[in-house]
């Protein structure tokens, strides 16, 4: 029989250990439930946009109400101030909207009924986080200031007369103390502030002096981001409360771009499935044919942005929509959506029939070729079945990326490796629950200017492809970031660039949602016997040489495979070091990987020649 006395008692559990944080606390504390992840800036999604994007949320939705056509952004040294046009907050509100939760203009207000920022939080979430905060409203002559630190108010002004224009400046600086190291990058707020004016035809936003402005709304957005030439002009349709584009390209998979009331809902949701289906729907009854959707959708480049009253998103950084109604009164998002595209769907293509002559080519050409690939699908699936129970290939992770609505599957990753020295210190010094382990045998295929037969075909690209899960599209990918990690050296620069010409050839929205990495390992280490310095570049080796002082043990790195298991978990943990593959607007897929990957052998080896670096002998 169990000894009661052995087992601990637990401790007193009184009135003072049941804990009400107050509302900054909360955010300070948790700031992940209201921004999701923190970062430094080195990616789109980190922290400090999403303090941005809060800020500048507010004064779109004032512009959606015809109040105030211009924005201005700076960000100078990690500093960001956004002033707006708009009617300004009302003064005697000026404390409340920034530091009391869940109050706002936006619960009772018909007027905000289409907006994003209906919770009342977003911008009490930017002064918490915020070493200094302020928030000037400029209303009908008259002007209202409050000053905090860390959300405490450290200086509140009088209402006073002003000359300025109305609307509302905001200033913040992101505290230290959490957003470590942090830098803002141009890139990603050129994005952000782009998708703003592609989805308000009419706004100007002024960033840093550049000036951002779109006259065709998402038609500018599908020319900004494609990749490859549209094989048939883009198809734009409007109505009240929804915007679509449309069009296919000569490119493998499907890329959408999907909004709710000008937030990018980079997951989809509710809207994105309807219109999918819906796209697909139509285009059978049209032909009157019964295509497959796989095949309609087939090189599909679109977008769709519509607008719900009181929108429910499945996380506070409203990157996936989960609302079944348009709103409390009005039909279900499904049947909004999917009335509105068998109506302008179907006219557009009856008055056009340039176009939908194109677009049935395109259909045939992916009919015709998903056919003649059928078998060898079947049989590769079957292969990468089996390989899957007994594979050593794969060392798979226990969470994956959309397993549960748990904050850390957006940490799951796979590393990509070749060898088994490497694929084995990966193994021995990752975190089994989040991330995995693929290992290449030997160099890839060049996949350059074949067709998807070669997937199926090639048991390398199959089992990566079945290990991703992608062979269907992105929603059922198993892990957020996909990492290349290779050698620092020729051989492996090689390996590197033909796994990345792979997902550009059959699956470049992988790269285009940024899910593609480049991991940094190590050149050299430099120790004495106090500490031991990693060195990613030959300044950082100078440098820990300096700092080592005399006669300090230098080691250079010649592969993964050199790096032992025990100090491999120092640079695939907290502090790895990734760089995202990112593709831009004149990267046009098809003439970048024929410079690169083809048959111009001379006139590649030129360039390579003239843009040699001859590295250092160390």
């Amino acid at each position: 029989m169990e000894d009661l006395s052995q087992i601990q008692q637990p401790t007193d559990y009184n009135d003072e250990d049941i804990k009400t944080l107050d509302w900054m606390e909360h955010i300070r504390r948790r700031p992940g439930m209201y921004i999701g992840k923190l970062g430094d800036g080195t990616h789109a999604d980190d922290g400090i946009y999403v303090l941005l994007k809060e800020v500048l949320d507010n004064s779109i939705d004032e512009y959606m109400m015809g109040h105030g056509k211009t924005i201005e952004v700076t960000v100078e040294e990690g500093t960001v101030s956004v002033r707006d046009y708009g009617r300004g907050v009302p003064l005697g509100k000026v404390v409340d909207v920034s530091s009391k939760m869940n109050t706002g203009a936006k619960y009772d207000s018909k007027a905000f009924k289409k907006s994003v920022g209906l919770n009342g939080v977003g911008i009490k979430a930017v002064n918490a986080l915020s070493s200094y905060f302020l928030i000037q409203s400029n209303r009908d002559g008259e002007c209202k200031k409050v000053e905090y630190n860390r959300a405490i108010i450290k200086e509140e002004s009088d209402v006073a007369p002003t000359k300025e224009a109305n609307g509302t400046l905001t200033y913040f600086i992101p505290d230290k103390e959490i957003f470590k190291d942090y830098e803002y990058r141009d890139e990603y707020i050129e994005s952000l502030l782009k998708n703003y004016v592609f989805l308000n035809s009419g706004l100007t936003i002024l960033y840093n002096g550049q000036k951002f402005y779109s006259r065709n709304g998402l038609v500018d957005l599908l020319n900004e981001n494609m990749t490859t030439e549209p094989l048939y002009p883009i198809i734009q349709l409007k109505g009240e409360d929804i915007e679509v584009v449309i069009t296919h390209s000569n490119q493998y998979g499907e890329e959408y771009y999907s909004f709710v009331n000008g937030q990018y809902t980079t997951q989809g949701g509710t809207h994105l499935s309807a219109f999918k289906e819906a796209i697909g729907r139509v285009i059978k009854e049209y032909y009157n044919k019964n295509f497959e959707y796989s095949d309609i959708r087939a090189g599909i480049v679109a977008a769709i942005s519509i607008k719900v009253e009181e929108p429910v998103f499945e996380s506070q950084t409203k990157t996936k929509l989960g609302s079944k109604d348009m709103g409390p009164q009005g039909p279900t998002v499904t049947k909004f959506i999917g009335d509105f595209i068998k109506k302008e769907l179907d006219n557009y293509l009856h008055k056009q029939p340039d176009t939908s002559d194109a677009l049935l080519r395109k259909i045939q050409e992916s009919e015709k070729e998903r056919k003649a690939i059928a078998g060898v699908t079947k049989l590769a699936r079957e292969r990468a079945k089996k390989a899957n129970l007994h594979n050593r290939k794969l060392r798979d992770c226990r969470i994956h990326l959309n397993d549960s609505k748990g904050d850390r599957t957006e940490d799951s990753c796979i590393f990509i490796t070749e060898g088994d020295s490497a694929s084995g210190s990966i193994t021995k010094s990752r975190d089994p629950n989040l991330q995995a382990v693929f290992s290449l045998r030997g160099k890839p295929l060049n996949s350059y200017g074949l067709t998807k037969k070669i997937v199926y075909e090639n048991e390398e690209f199959n089992l990566l492809q079945a290990a991703l899960n992608i062979e269907d599209g992105l929603e059922g990918l198993r892990y957020n970031k996909v990492i290349i990690a290779t050698d620092a050296d020729v051989d492996g620069m090689h390996i590197r660039l033909l796994i990345i010409t792979f997902f550009l050839q059959f699956f470049p929205d992988l790269i285009k949602r940024n899910h593609v990495y480049i991991l940094q390992t190590p050149l050299f280490r430099v120790r004495n016997k106090q500490k031991t310095w990693y060195c990613y570049t030959e300044e950082e080796r100078l440098a820990a040489i300096e700092a080592a002082g005399k006669n300090p043990e230098i080691t250079r790195f010649k592969g993964l495979g050199e790096i032992s298991p025990d100090e491999f978990k120092n640079f695939i943990g907290e502090d790895i070091r990734l760089d995202q593959v990112t593709m831009k607007k004149e990267d046009l897929v098809k003439d970048m990987l024929a410079f690169y990957m083809g048959k111009n052998t001379m006139e590649r080896q030129n360039f390579i020649i003239e843009n040699l670096v001859v590295e250092e002998e160390i």
